[in-house]
């Protein structure tokens, strides 16, 4: 029996809805990016923790030099030499300059910086061609981060950034979501190792490679169980050990042919169907069911139909298990270059080429959009949504498109 069929936008409701944060663990800080906080961050001190040196030069009182010009430098003593990493052996006096690294704390009686370039060296003296402000080159301790501030709250994504931020602070562990456990299996008699030749009828097994690279982009190392053949026995195991995960994974054999029994061995093994069927295409075929908490995809076996099948509802579903309340990538809106049609009422998501002109984005088809062509996967940077009915639409018209990622440019 075909499914009946619903929206991507239902189907997802109905995927995120089952799709809860995973409990807090430790992590050290080193391995916590893209992951999400789970505790508080208050500082306990300031950053930096004192003052410092903006740039190499030499710290002074600014009082000393104030009548320096370039007809009648100030000379005055240096009396020491501070590298990052060490402090001054004691308070700078009148008419003395203490050579200073950029990060070295600014000595005690010093209220400025005076950069390298500046002045002149010679024979233990130092010359100055002008005035300065106080306060010039000198990061106040404080500057970045005060002591008793809330610089992070539950929630909070951690990147580069943020990542910096806390070891400054001195969190070498921090509470995050823990990364979902993802089992990945592909189904399908034709399928063989990438590494073993092809014999007749059979096709390399692309699809737990794809899906894999899918779940690193998210920081995820998925487990592999492997392929498995068109046969119940065999399908019904693997599948068993694939709910031992947070997410199961499972590509082929949710469509209607006689020997597509992934839906069936998930109703014995107790997986509780939310969905099959979804108004586009390519994907159509897709499944998602729960067992105790367990997320369960049966993805499409076309490898097109298991990269879009991920984009747009499993991806989502592990960024909220990590515990992101954003999931979905914006929608946007480009002026396509060509005819696309649509035979029929379901969404064609085509792969394009999108790129911007100014304020206004264009987009253009890959190329044959068969949904075995992955080349038009290799090609794209985002997804295009035709809507369903026999008009398409027209070269010049806009669609709504995902932007999977804002290609870099020469320099």
């Amino acid at each position: 029996m075909a499914p009946k069929l619903i929206s991507i936008e239902e189907a997802r409701a109905r995927v995120l809805v089952e799709a809860h944060a995973l409990p807090v663990e430790s992590t050290a800080l080193a391995e916590a990016f893209g992951l999400v906080l789970a505790e508080e961050i208050v500082a306990s001190h300031n950053v930096p923790p004192f003052d410092n040196a903006g740039m190499d030069g030499f710290a002074v009182r600014a009082e000393d030099i104030v009548d320096a010009t370039s007809d009648h430098p100030v000379e005055l003593t240096i009396t020491e030499t501070i590298p990052a990493g060490r402090v001054a052996s004691r308070a700078l006096g009148p008419d003395e300059a203490i050579k200073i690294m950029t990060g070295a704390p600014v000595p005690e009686g010093a209220d400025a910086v005076v950069q390298s370039e500046l002045v002149e060296e010679r024979d233990g003296q130092v010359l100055f061609y002008q005035p300065v402000k106080r306060r010039i080159n000198i990061r106040g301790a404080g500057e970045d981060v005060r002591a008793g501030d809330r610089v992070f709250g539950l929630g909070q994504v951690l990147g580069p950034a943020e990542i910096g931020l806390l070891a400054s602070l001195g969190h070498p562990v921090v509470q995050v979501h823990r990364r979902p456990r993802v089992a990945i299996i592909a189904t399908g008699s034709e399928l063989v190792p990438v590494d073993r030749p092809l014999g007749p009828g059979q096709i390399r097994n692309s699809n737990s490679f794809s899906l894999r690279a899918q779940c690193q982009q998210l920081g995820i190392e998925p487990v592999v169980l492997g392929i498995v053949s068109d046969d119940y026995a065999a399908t019904k195991a693997i599948m068993a050990e694939g709910l031992e995960y947070d997410v199961l994974l499972t590509s082929g054999g949710v469509s209607v042919g006689q020997f597509d029994f992934v839906k069936d061995v998930q109703d014995e093994l107790g997986v509780e169907r939310r969905l099959w069927g979804v108004s586009m295409k390519p994907g159509k075929p897709l499944s998602f069911g729960v067992k105790n908490g367990k997320l369960v995809f049966g993805l499409p076996g076309n490898p097109v139909s298991v990269m879009v099948s991920f984009e747009l509802f499993v991806r989502p579903a592990l960024l909220r298990l990590m515990g992101h309340q954003k999931t979905t990538r914006p929608l946007h809106r480009a002026v396509i270059v060509e005819d696309v049609a649509n035979s029929d009422g379901r969404v064609y998501v085509v792969r394009v080429r999108a790129w911007r002109e100014g304020s206004v984005w264009h987009a253009s088809s890959t190329g044959a959009q068969g949904s075995g062509i992955l080349r038009s996967m290799v090609g794209a940077n985002g997804l295009a949504f035709v809507p369903g009915g026999p008009r398409g639409v027209k070269a010049g018209e806009e669609v709504d498109f995902l932007l999977l990622r804002e290609d870099l440019e020469e320099p």
